[in-house]
């Protein structure tokens, strides 16, 4: 329902929330993309066997997933292997800039954090699946600044953020086999530290 009093209600400034740290999720690795040289795409990145091109394609077809999820209601199924392989193409910097937008723009559209999106483990609400792109977008930004030999600062909200989104289910992830084992932070750690850690980088 609309607001029509001028003030927002809670779940509409939670909303607003989730979609401005999302935004800022992706301006950070849009930062970073840009920021690659171009004797860069080949260097080698924290993500065992991925090349920054490869650190890179995985984010971009991330975000071309979101738009038939969020918006078309589809299922992985349908999609089929329309986002196999390489897909950042002659000029990864524009394909990234296109992708992440339309990315954005699914997730902005009115009541799209309401849905359900139908992932590979299951159906999942929309501003669930949108909280672990935020996650992704930022630990991923650590590993291409790491790779490309930038800032390796991430903003202390979306660590916060990510932290808080992650660790329930941070032990799942590593029993999957598609993350590396959580490595033990040191006792005075912080935030971006434990984060890090618990996703297997060593910092």
């Amino acid at each position: 329902m609309a607001d029509t009093t001028g003030t927002a209600g809670p779940s509409e400034l939670d909303d607003r929330q989730l979609l401005d740290r999302h935004a800022a999720a992706l301006d950070l690795f849009t930062d970073r993309v840009h920021a690659i040289g171009a004797d860069q795409w080949d260097a080698p990145t924290p993500c065992a066997d991925w090349s920054v091109h490869d650190l890179v394609d995985h984010l971009n077809t991330e975000q071309l997933w979101v738009p038939p999820l969020v918006r078309d209601g589809a299922t992985i199924a349908s999609v089929g292997d329309a986002f196999d392989g390489d897909l950042l193409g002659p000029d990864p910097v524009a394909s990234w800039d296109t992708a992440s937008a339309a990315a954005q723009e699914a997730f902005r559209a009115p009541g799209a954090l309401y849905r359900t999106v139908h992932l590979s483990f299951g159906d999942t609400a929309a501003d669930f699946y949108c909280g672990q792109m935020i996650t992704d977008l930022v630990v991923h930004a650590w590993d291409l600044s790491r790779a490309i030999g930038a800032d390796e600062t991430l903003p202390d909200d979306l660590v916060a953020f990510s932290l808080g989104e992650i660790t329930p289910y941070a032990a799942d992830l590593a029993k999957s086999g598609l993350f590396a084992p959580a490595v033990e932070p040191p006792r005075d750690a912080d935030a971006q530290t434990r984060l890090l850690s618990l996703l297997g980088r060593r910092v």
